[in-house]
C-alpha cells in the first residue's frame, strides 16, 4: 500500500479513535443508585461509533430521568447527529419540563439544524420516588416494558421521531411504579435482530426474556442470539443497542 493511503488510513483510524472517545462521554460513567432506584444500562454500538445514545440522571427535586435514542443511519454521521441530540436533551431535562415537551423541544432544534434525511427516535421518562409516578414519552421506539408481579406489560406510547416535521406533538402516559417492579428501555437493535432462519427475535422474545429479570436481560439476550436455534446470522443486517433498566426496590 503507498505511503500516501497508509498515512489516510492511520489519520482515519484516529479520527474514530477520537470520536468514540467523544461518544463515550455521553454515555452513563456508572449505575445510578438513589434511595430506593437503582438503574444499569447496556451499549453496544454496531462500529466503532454508532447513532445509538442513552443517559439518566437525578435532578435537583429528586426525580429521576432518564432517556435514550436511535438515531437514523449508521457510523460517524449517525454519531455526530446523535451528539447533536444528546446536546439538547442535556440543555433541557435540567429545566424538568414533562417528557411530552422535551421531545416537542428536541424537534423544533433538530428542524432548525436542517440535517437532511436525519432523524432521531427518542424516548424520555422522568420518575417521581416520593408518588411513585412515572411519565413517559416516545417516539418511534419500541416500548418501554413494565414488569411487575402481573407480567411483562408493554407500553405503547405512540410518536413521529424528532427531526422530520414540523408542530409535532407528543403524546404522554403515566404509570404507577410499586416497589419491586422494573421498567426496561432498548432501542430495536434488539427487536429487529434476525436469526439464521430470518425470523426476527421480536417484541414476543423480549416479553418472554423479561418475564423474568428485567437486569438479566441482555445477558440472556446474548446467549440465546449467540447459542440456541434463535443465534443471530452473520448473513443479517449488524444493528446497534442501548438499554436501560430502573429499578424500584
Amino acid at each position: 500500500m503507498p505511503v500516501l493511503e497508509l498515512n489516510i488510513e492511520k489519520l482515519r483510524e484516529e479520527e474514530l479513535e477520537e470520536a468514540r472517545a467523544i461518544q463515550s462521554v455521553m454515555l452513563p460513567e456508572e449505575a445510578l443508585r438513589a434511595g430506593a432506584v437503582s438503574i444499569s444500562h447496556e451499549f453496544q454500538p454496531i462500529a466503532a461509533v454508532g447513532g445509538d445514545f442513552l443517559d439518566y440522571f437525578q435532578l435537583s427535586d429528586g426525580s429521576i430521568g432518564l432517556y435514550l435514542g436511535d438515531v437514523s443511519g449508521k457510523g460517524l454521521p449517525a454519531a455526530m447527529y446523535a451528539a447533536l441530540a444528546v446536546g439538547t436533551l442535556r440543555g433541557v431535562h435540567k429545566t424538568g419540563q414533562p417528557p411530552s415537551s422535551v421531545l416537542s423541544t428536541l424537534n423544533r432544534r433538530l428542524l432548525v439544524r436542517g440535517v437532511p434525511r436525519r432523524y432521531s427516535a427518542t424516548q424520555y421518562a422522568l420518575f417521581d420516588p416520593a408518588t411513585r409516578q412515572m411519565r413517559i414519552a416516545s417516539a418511534g421506539m419500541p416500548g418501554p416494558f413494565h414488569l411487575s408481579s402481573r407480567g411483562c406489560r408493554i407500553l405503547e406510547v405512540p410518536g413521529i421521531p424528532p427531526g422530520l416535521f414540523d408542530a409535532v406533538e407528543y403524546e404522554m402516559r403515566t404509570i404507577h411504579v410499586e416497589p419491586g417492579d422494573s421498567v426496561l428501555f432498548c432501542t430495536d437493535g434488539i427487536t429487529d435482530a434476525f436469526n439464521t432462519e430470518e425470523e426476527s427475535f421480536g417484541i414476543a422474545r423480549i416479553q418472554e426474556i423479561c418475564e423474568d429479570d428485567a437486569y438479566e436481560f441482555y445477558a440472556r439476550a446474548r446467549a440465546a442470539r449467540r447459542h440456541d436455534r434463535r443465534s443471530v446470522s452473520l448473513r443479517a443486517p449488524a444493528l446497534s443497542n442501548a438499554g436501560a433498566a430502573l429499578s424500584v426496590q
